[in-house]
């Protein structure tokens, strides 16, 4: 196949673009610049440096042209903080552009796409009594996100929603996410206070082959819920209390009414910001004590393998340490 993709340096999209290639397929990319020194970008790989929201549609057609699957691997999550209404900023980053980029991937003739998401679609839809579209601006928008992308689905276009987890793994040069949880627990001392429940966790490299995956494999329109490993925050946080230098660092599981209080100080946070979180705070609370645990079958059945995820998360955590205390340059996040 030769694939075009969005955001083909980030972690998951470089990732995704040596497994293609590994396999067989050509990858070409438009991707923002600057590419993190140091980063494991495919040699074989057409980058096209650029920002594809100020592409033109004739720009666009030009990239996709000849190309037979579309990935979108860019977009911004929770953690990206931005004024409210957040929901706009959703919709500009995450809906709008797979509703135009797969208007014109039909129109080019491209046969498969596959498109990044999040594992909070998946829960949203399983527990439906929880309201989570209702109390979360960002679960409501990847739940919008799927809805368009797989009205795209037919007889010419099969079309596969990646319902990703956590996701543990390193690209250097590029700041890990779990910076924001290494800030939160650094300086509780001499105990690390958490909420009892658990979730569920891939390795960016079995992202990776989900994502090649579900671009073979799909027939039709499918969201994939997308879960290897199901770790309690207890077993995961013995992991980062080693990769933190503080093995075996008592954890005490707060209750939910005190994640809860929490919360209530980060909306006051939020509004001193003059932000708006994608996630609510407080009712953060009832998804974080529960097991957000997602069989992995679906995983097996894109051909996703066995990882070490203990060594992912370890990874993970000693690059966040490092970008906390300033001992490696390395690129943020930005809405790609």
């Amino acid at each position: 196949m030769k694939v075009f993709m969005i955001g083909g340096t980030g972690l998951l999209g470089s990732a995704a673009a040596a497994e293609f290639i590994k396999r067989g397929h050509q990858v070409k990319s438009i991707a923002l610049p600057p590419l993190p020194e140091g980063a494991p970008i495919p040699e074989e790989m057409e980058i096209v440096f650029g920002n594809y929201l100020e592409l033109s549609d004739d720009e666009l057609r030009e990239m996709m042209k000849d190309c037979d699957c579309f990935v979108f691997a860019a977009g911004v999550d929770e953690r990206v903080e931005f004024p409210a209404p957040v929901y706009e900023a959703y919709e500009k980053y995450n809906i709008k552009p797979v509703q135009k980029l797969l208007t014109i991937a039909k129109e080019c003739g491209v046969k498969k796409a596959v498109v990044l998401g999040s594992y909070f679609a998946y829960f949203a839809k399983k527990y439906p009594n929880m309201e989570l579209t209702k109390k979360h601006p960002y679960i409501r928008s990847r739940i919008e996100q799927e809805n368009v992308a797989l009205s795209f689905a037919d007889e010419n276009m099969d079309v596969a929603i990646l319902e990703l987890p956590y996701i543990f793994g390193t690209q250097p040069g590029r700041r890990p996410v779990w910076t924001i949880l290494i800030e939160q627990i650094k300086d509780m001392k001499p105990v690390t206070m958490y909420p009892k429940g658990g979730t569920t966790m891939v390795t960016v490299q079995q992202v990776a082959e989900s994502i090649v995956g579900a671009a073979e494999r799909t027939k039709g329109g499918k969201a994939w819920p997308i879960g290897y490993y199901n770790l309690t925050w207890n077993e995961f946080l013995d992991i980062v209390h080693e990769a933190m230098g503080v093995p075996g660092k008592k954890i005490v599981n707060v209750p939910k009414w005190t994640f809860q209080l929490f919360g209530l100080h980060m909306r006051n946070v939020y509004k001193k910001k003059g932000v708006e979180g994608g996630i609510d705070p407080v009712g953060l609370a009832d998804i974080m004590c529960m097991n957000t645990f997602i069989d992995k079958k679906w995983c097996v059945e894109l051909g996703v393998q066995e990882a070490d995820i203990k060594s992912a998360i370890f990874d993970s955590i000693k690059l966040s340490v490092d970008a906390v205390n300033g001992t490696q340059k390395l690129l943020g996040m930005k809405g790609e």
